[in-house]
């Protein structure tokens, strides 16, 4: 790609590209599927909680439920309960944490991941969680070292992966991120997020071939994401192609019309 224009900076197509990262599709937030929620589920696990109402099993996987689905107020109720009658329950914990991420109350998300590890200190998905609190909250030293833990606990979540890879690209350690993402995404072959991670990685290091492959494949899993639309434009417009770029960045900018690399894009190739 050598002989191909490339109008931006690296240096300024990366930062524009990884705001884009770290802010979209976060990797352990809660993926809405309404038919968790409907009427026959909730009302087949309803009745396995009426048959076995001290059992605090039935309340986590409603509650998990509920949460799939978008009911979070009804998810807390429930992981309350089971905490209730399990107060060692630290899967509820970690679950109730997922809730209260989603809602927006990150302390008390960063509370109950804390008090899952009080209680089992081995349980890589909360170390998972807490450190996501961390890296967005720009504490990434703690976040790294929770990734990390996770990982030297054998984990098998490619959300560890994917997390300490954002930290490392974050630090310009490209060739070590995109090890990471493609770690994750060995675990995790049909989810799009690493692929957009390991391909802004790729854009650092200048190798747009192999960074508009993983873009594209991310397009391919979901195309819905803004993000994904987005990177596609910009090895576009970094190979001079303004036309392509601009109907690649008109795409993003009509998933998400405040997704800011859309639209700054779309003012460049205009």
């Amino acid at each position: 790609m050598s002989g191909l224009a490339r109008p931006l900076a690296v240096a300024a197509v990366v930062a524009l590209a990884l705001t884009g990262c770290s802010t979209t599709s976060p990797v352990d937030a809660i993926q809405i599927d309404r038919a968790q929620g409907t009427e026959e589920n909730i009302s087949s696990l309803t009745d396995v909680i009426r048959r076995n109402p001290n059992d605090p099993e039935g309340y986590n996987v409603r509650g998990a439920a509920y949460g799939r689905s978008g009911q979070f107020r009804r998810a807390l109720d429930d992981f309350n309960r089971a905490i209730q009658l399990r107060p060692s329950f630290y899967q509820a914990y970690a679950n109730r944490a997922l809730i209260h991420r989603s809602m927006g109350s990150a302390a008390e998300a960063a509370n109950d991941y804390n008090r899952a590890l009080q209680i089992n200190p081995r349980y890589d998905v909360a170390y998972i969680g807490r450190g996501n609190i961390y890296r967005q909250a720009g504490r990434m030293d703690e976040a790294m070292n929770d990734f990390n833990r996770a990982i030297n606990l054998e984990t098998t979540d490619p959300r560890a992966y994917h997390n300490r890879g954002l930290i490392k690209q974050l630090r310009g350690q490209h060739a070590q991120a995109i090890e990471d993402f493609s770690t994750s995404i060995s675990l995790a072959p049909n989810s799009p997020e690493p692929y957009n991670g390991r391909g802004i990685s790729y854009v650092a290091l200048n190798d747009d071939d192999n960074a508009f492959t993983d873009f594209n494949r991310a397009i391919e899993l979901n195309q819905r994401i803004a993000e994904s639309w987005a990177n596609q434009a910009l090895i576009y417009e970094r190979r001079g192609d303004k036309a392509r770029a601009k109907r690649s960045y008109a795409r993003a900018a009509q998933l998400d019309p405040k997704y800011r690399p859309a639209i700054d894009g779309l003012a460049r190739v205009r």
